[in-house]
């Protein structure tokens, strides 16, 4: 497909290699020049503005939250200007479901197409194509992206026609990962402080009772104090903890976890690791039963 790519951060770069690996033909923006520049060398053209990413039979946003997903989407000159007729934009960004109703409607009322579509994974799964996709949207529309859907990820799960289905899904996956930072970082500072060694405790739990991905690769971080090493930054995920709380109680659902998941996220931000990756929420713990950090390796 012929498709355009706006919003260049670690994400976003990844994936648009994945995609330009993949053959697809791939026109990149980002408001920093320089992160597309970076691209041309991989066969992307460096478009100049939100227009020019919207050139071609769909255009692809993957940018930090609402705010940044409307200003370039309802701001002049703006995707929702740009794109023609019948051409799709798909939101890969983890955003409210609120804005994702509003996308829909808006795209519609200008005879446009909208899929959302957030992704699971880190950057380097971007970058290897490994991530695991979610899209929401017409049928005919989203049949027509399958090919860079597919090409992002290894498994794609298509949940309906109405694209913010497709949020409901991310920010339930990312309150999951919340919890079990949270609940990794308890466990094991339980376990440093009674002098268990919490590496050969992980390595047992995570290929007997845990052998799933996130505990795996978050435990490890945690484990070895990596909080550095940055692949999603922990105001994101307070981001993200924050939207599924509003999705939830415009359902009427109670979400009591969340409620000591966004205190703690709080008090990490308190600390200061606002530069940090969110597992430090991890760390947080650790501290709090008055251990040191993990000397990271």
């Amino acid at each position: 497909m012929d498709v355009g790519l706006i919003g260049l951060g670690s994400m976003g770069t990844g994936i648009a290699k994945s995609l330009l690996r993949a053959g697809h033909r791939l026109t990149v923006y980002n408001r920093t020049r320089e992160r597309a520049e970076a691209l041309h060398k991989d066969g992307a053209t460096v478009g100049s503005s939100i227009a020019e990413a919207c050139r071609g039979d769909a255009v692809l946003t993957m940018l930090a939250d609402d705010a940044a997903v409307e200003a370039v989407v309802f701001g002049e000159n703006g995707v929702l200007k740009s794109l023609p007729r019948g051409h799709v934009h798909v939101s890969l960004s983890t955003i409210s479901v609120a804005l994702s109703d509003r996308l829909t409607a808006e795209h519609t009322r200008a005879g446009q197409e909208y899929i959302s579509s957030p992704v699971f994974g880190r950057p380097e799964a971007a970058e290897a194509g490994k991530l695991a996709v979610v899209a929401a949207g017409s049928k005919p529309a989203v049949e027509r992206c399958k090919p860079v859907l597919e090409a992002m990820g290894q498994k794609l799960l298509v949940i309906g026609e109405q694209p913010s289905k497709a949020n409901v899904v991310k920010l339930t996956g990312n309150f999951l990962i919340a919890s079990v930072l949270e609940s990794l970082g308890e466990a094991m500072a339980f376990a440093r402080k009674s002098g268990v060694d919490p590496t050969v405790l992980l390595e047992f739990l995570t290929s007997t009772l845990f052998n799933a991905p996130v505990y795996k690769t978050y435990g490890g971080l945690i484990v070895e104090g990596k909080h550095d090493h940055v692949g999603f930054a922990l105001p994101l995920g307070f981001k993200d903890v924050r939207l599924v709380m509003q999705a939830a109680e415009a359902k009427t659902v109670p979400m009591p976890i969340a409620s000591v998941l966004h205190d703690r996220f709080v008090q990490a931000l308190a600390r200061g690791y606002e530069h940090m990756d969110w597992s430090v929420i991890g760390q947080v713990a650790a501290e709090d039963a008055g251990l040191v950090r993990a000397k990271s390796a």
